[in-house]
């Protein structure tokens, strides 16, 4: 079983930039991918990123977020990164990051980092 535990977060202006930190624990050797998600208020969560964690990295952006963000990982350190650049309002919420193994589904999911972007 994999758990991940998210960080970075914080209250950024609009246009600035943070970078999420998802460290994983567990049996990282059965990770396959992993991923980030979001959640505002009273919205439902939807996916934002992922990479595979290891070989081509084969990496997924949302398109609201695409050109804007990145991602990248650090076996070294079971770590996976979300780059957040040219931040904007609506990237406000609470996001969360979990892995999946082959043909499974997300799971591990962590307890979240809030992101809040203001004028």
């Amino acid at each position: 079983q994999v758990q991940m535990v998210e960080s970075g977060g914080g209250l950024v202006q609009i246009g600035g930039s943070l970078r999420l930190s998802c460290a994983a624990s567990g049996r990282t050797d059965r990770m396959y991918r992993v991923g980030w998600f979001r959640q505002a208020p009273g919205q439902e969560r939807e996916f934002v990123a992922s990479t595979r964690w290891t070989g081509e990295p084969e990496a997924y952006f949302s398109d609201p977020v695409k050109g804007r963000f990145t991602i990248s990982r650090d076996i070294a350190k079971n770590t996976v990164y979300l780059q957040m650049n040219s931040l904007k309002f609506e990237d406000t919420a609470v996001y969360y990051c979990a892995a999946t193994v082959v043909g499974g589904a997300y799971k591990g999911w962590g307890q979240g980092t809030q992101v809040t972007v203001s004028s």
